[in-house]
């Protein structure tokens, strides 16, 4: 009888264990990796530009964004170097004192004089301008054909101060007799108001910049282009050379040059031309 009892209590546990979930292998998980988020590229170098308001190639818009012409090809060039722009705004001579002293890296549109030289280095030349006279619209006909002429026959002339607006204005300044008839400003819209109240006869411009100006400020009957032009100079980008290495000037160069190849150059010229 015992043995019926045992032989009984063996076939059941055997139908428990057959009834019993077979275990899976384990599978290792790695553990979990925390998110790292992808990190910029810094810039190769930070160089400081110093601009002026001289709209259309540099100004401040209403929503305080630096833009013009000359504003929109250094960016360009500085994407190509791998390289960050601040800005500092300030009036011309402003800017050339700061660039001497290294306080800034660089400023646009200018002209490459024996004096400049002996504390700037000069890019490649990028575009060039042309000065023109600008008279009251009461004196278009004046009987001048150039600008020795207009000083010549006593007219006073309204410049900007340290601008740089070629060899015949360079000689002209330069003569004794003549220097009175000078007069000088720290922007083009102070000519323009000494213009207009006859203290000086004309002022010297840049076309584009003054059709800019006489647009904005609605005087274009006032004031007009007369004939008379100087010559187109070529205009280049300055270096402090108290912040700035020459090769830094070269790798700008290259830059200038990939953007005139590939087109970039004359799509942003293009936006100022049409």
């Amino acid at each position: 009888m015992k043995s019926i009892k045992i032989l009984v209590l063996l076939v059941v546990l055997s139908l428990i264990m057959s009834c019993q979930p077979v275990s899976e292998p384990a599978i290792a998980v790695a553990p979990e990796r925390p998110f790292q988020p992808m990190t910029a590229v810094p810039p190769m170098c930070t160089l400081t530009m110093g601009f002026d308001a001289w709209e259309p190639y540099q100004y401040m818009t209403v929503g305080n964004t630096v833009s013009g012409l000359d504003v929109e090809l250094v960016r360009a060039i500085a994407a190509e170097m791998q390289c960050e722009l601040t800005m500092v705004q300030g009036s011309w001579v402003e800017l050339l004192g700061s660039l001497k002293e290294g306080e800034i890296d660089f400023v646009l549109g200018a002209s490459i004089t024996q004096d400049r030289q002996s504390f700037a280095y000069f890019s490649n030349s990028y575009r060039q301008e042309q000065f023109q006279l600008f008279v009251r619209g009461d004196d278009i006909n004046l009987p001048v054909t150039d600008i020795t002429g207009f000083i010549s026959a006593g007219y006073k002339l309204g410049i900007v101060n340290q601008y740089y607006y070629g060899d015949e204005i360079d000689k002209l300044y330069g003569a004794i007799d003549y220097q009175p008839q000078f007069v000088g400003a720290i922007i083009s819209e102070m000519n323009m108001a000494r213009l207009l109240d006859e203290e000086i006869d004309g002022l010297l411009e840049d076309r584009f910049v003054a059709a800019s100006i006489l647009r904005r400020k609605g005087l274009e009957a006032l004031i007009k282009p007369h004939d008379i032009t100087l010559g187109n100079n070529d205009v280049y980008v300055m270096f402090s050379k108290a912040s700035v290495e020459e090769q830094l000037v070269a790798e700008f160069n290259r830059g200038l040059a990939t953007i005139k190849q590939n087109g970039l150059y004359q799509k942003i010229v293009q936006r100022y031309q049409d």
